[in-house]
């Protein structure tokens, strides 16, 4: 008997819920599916847990949750005193039972569960966490992926991703727990009746909407220059937060996607609600041809990430998030240095990724402020808002962005979000309407004044056990046996991130430095069986920038091929 026969049988002794059961039943006569089910168990890692819903150990369902969320109570009441936790859910599938499930386990383990009573964007869970005083915060949300999946984001008691060092405390801590016999639970109901569950009262969102409005940079006049804007939710979590805060900073003439506006896990007018994707965004162009507006928004379906597209000649224009980073670390620059003078932006401290376009080290030298890299993952860039509270400085911090869709540029959470990054992006937009501009003219001055760099990320999938064998083997050999040159061009530096550059923490991320300031990086994700490619072409025109791009691109590929 296999492994994996052993533990389909455990679980068909102990499931009761009758969709798992019926997953469990047909798994006896399909081998491939039970070793899928159950060739590990899912990983515990900064980003929690993420996997697609069903039954078995590496699946996300009330018993995975459970026993994940025990190993996290363990780690809060040896770590804390009276330790509390804010618990959401964005609206993907099972995310109401895995939320009760969640609470039922802290509750029942001495950690008092606070739970929002509907679903919310995963920016308002980090800020409940520094508003409620919690030790922790969980959020049940796969963010962009695709319909079949869920997750467990676990947080701090500053609202932040767990750090790595927490995050292997709590696997452990999971390791020594049994899914059936060794998860403390009591009656969510009974709970909430004596107190050791509670609703998260209405005025945490209200408070949220006040933090990220004392985030506006609107600039002079724009009362006076109203903006149409075309928005999906892509049936998430925005709506409500998104439609509030642009009605505080004015910008009311709003029309949503009506298909995509209401909460639907199972994401029917796009199979992967993605803002980074044109297919993501259909609906919305189609009704911004209808209706013609300055701008269209779309949040992924948690709202932490935000995708823009703007009228450019007969088609719309999807901004990057490499290029909406650096539009709006500009433009949040310029609206400080007006408004306080050069000296107050030179004081200030700007946040992006190992991974995120070189351009900002250009942006950063025009303004004098200082420009700091991190590794991948918006918990390091909370982190950094993290130190500069620490030393009495959180005024300092100016803006934070990843490639993958991510800004902020408040220190009311420590995630990214969506919501503030909306307004932002519409305030910006007004800005340069004042100016007979779109963003699609604000960017090509950019690229016209700092240099045509373009970035391009690739994602290779290797979906399961030998997926994950195919992932390591890669980057094993890239280590190992690293190219001379890429596309062509001579590889003039390693930088292995393993080993730890520059003073940040490890990680699997390999970065091969090109000459002419070009580059090429890959990292496996920790969240999802792909590895990414990040490219980086610079050139001094558009097309020599595209040409050195598709290049890249096609050496990237043979090498993951």
């Amino acid at each position: 008997m296999t492994r994996e026969t052993e533990l389909l049988a455990t679980w068909l002794d102990n499931v009761e819920e009758a969709d798992l059961r019926e997953e469990l039943e047909a798994m006896r006569d399909d081998e491939k599916a039970a070793i899928e089910a159950f060739h590990k168990d899912l990983e515990f890692g900064t980003a929690g847990l993420r996997g697609i819903i069903g039954a078995g150990t590496d699946r996300m369902n009330v018993y995975t949750v459970g026993r994940a969320t025990q190993g996290f109570a363990d780690y809060l009441v040896a770590n804390y005193e009276n330790p509390s936790v804010v618990i959401g859910r964005d609206s993907r599938n099972k995310g109401e039972e895995f939320v009760r499930r969640t609470a039922e386990v802290f509750a029942a383990n001495g950690v008092k569960a606070y739970v929002f009573p509907r679903i919310v964007p995963t920016p308002t869970v980090s800020f409940g966490a520094r508003d409620l005083g919690c030790a922790g915060a969980v959020n049940m949300t796969a963010s962009h992926n695709p319909a079949p999946y869920n997750g467990y984001k676990a947080y701090d008691h500053t609202g932040c991703q767990i750090a790595t060092e927490a995050a292997d405390a709590i696997s452990a801590a999971i390791a020594n727990v049994d899914t059936f016999s060794g998860v403390k639970m009591c009656d969510f109901d009974e709970a909430l009746a004596d107190g050791r569950i509670e609703w998260v009262p209405e005025e945490v969102i209200d408070r949220f909407i006040d933090a990220v409005e004392a985030c506006s940079v609107a600039g002079e006049g724009a009362a006076n220059d109203p903006l149409k804007v075309v928005y999906t939710p892509l049936n998430g979590t925005g709506l409500e937060c998104v439609s509030r805060i642009l009605e505080r900073v004015g910008i009311t003439d709003v029309t949503v996607v009506p298909e995509q506006a209401e909460p639907d896990g199972n994401f029917p007018t796009c199979t992967y609600p993605n803002p980074e994707t044109r297919e993501a965004l259909k609906l919305a162009i189609e009704l911004a041809e209808e209706v013609h507006p300055d701008l269209v928004l779309a949040t992924d379906p948690d709202a932490d990430r935000v995708g823009a597209a703007v009228k450019d000649g007969d088609d719309y224009l999807l901004i990057s998030g490499n290029e909406m980073g650096v539009l709006l670390l500009d433009y949040v620059a310029q609206r400080i240095a007006d408004d306080e003078g050069a000296e107050a932006i030179a004081n200030k401290v700007a946040v992006t990724t190992i991974v995120s376009s070189v351009m900002v080290d250009s942006i950063a030298k025009q303004y004098g402020f200082e420009m700091r890299r991190v590794l991948t993952g918006f918990k390091y860039i909370g982190g950094v808002i993290a130190d500069l509270e620490a030393e009495g400085a959180p005024d300092r911090f100016l803006f934070g962005f990843e490639e993958s869709y991510g800004y902020l540029n408040g220190t009311h959470v420590r995630d990214k979000d969506a919501v503030d990054a909306s307004m932002l992006i519409c305030q910006m937009a007004q800005y340069y309407r004042a100016k007979g501009m779109n963003l699609a003219d604000a960017l090509r001055n950019l690229y016209e004044k700092h240099g045509y760099f373009l970035n391009k990320t690739l994602s290779f999938s290797f979906p399961g056990v030998e997926g994950g064998e195919k992932m390591k083997s890669l980057m094993t050999g890239l280590r190992e046996q690293p190219p001379a040159n890429i596309a062509g061009l001579a590889v003039e530096g390693v930088v292995d991130y393993a080993t730890g550059v520059n003073g940040l923490p490890k990680a699997n991320v390999i970065e091969f430095d090109l000459e002419g300031g070009n580059k090429v990086i890959f990292r496996p994700s920790g969240t999802e069986p792909k590895v990414k490619a990040y490219l980086f072409a610079t050139r001094e025109t558009r097309e020599g920038a595209e040409e050195l791009l598709g290049t890249l691109e096609a050496a990237a590929t043979e090498a993951l091929s």
